[in-house]
């Protein structure tokens, strides 16, 4: 499976500049590409509504949030998004490239699987990036 240069260009953009609040690839001819970029001003809840309910996408998400000590923070999550109604071939193809397409992208910090929104919860999100 190829990566686009264009994903670990936006990636890195995402990482150091932080140009973008998400980014979501879908994979495309046996490669990974860019399917659509959200800006520093979106929310989770559009992050969210730009996955398609029936079909798999791998997403980075840059979380902000304050610790408990009153501290700003940031984590980049991976998320594998797998909707339970997507095409079994779609669902293997993407589990069998995730690994390879993940090491890619140098600097996550959390990954998540979902099958299901609710598996992807905003509080799920703060709970794992405490």
């Amino acid at each position: 499976m190829a990566v686009s240069d264009e994903c670990k260009l936006k990636f890195l953009e995402l990482k150091a500049k932080r140009n973008y609040r998400f980014i979501v690839f879908k994979i495309e001819n046996q490669e990974v590409v860019v399917d659509k970029v959200g800006s520093p001003q979106e929310t989770y809840d559009d992050f969210t509504a730009s996955l398609p309910h029936d079909e798999c996408r791998y997403a980075v998400f840059d979380f902000d949030f304050t610790t408990i000590e009153n501290v700003q923070k940031s984590k980049i999550f991976f998320i594998a998004w797998a909707p339970d109604i997507s095409k079994v071939r779609h669902k293997m193809v993407y589990a069998s490239s995730k690994d390879r397409f993940k090491r890619e992208l140098d600097g996550i910090q959390v990954e998540l699987q979902a099958t299901d929104p609710s598996e992807m919860s905003i509080d799920i999100i703060k709970g794992r990036a405490i």
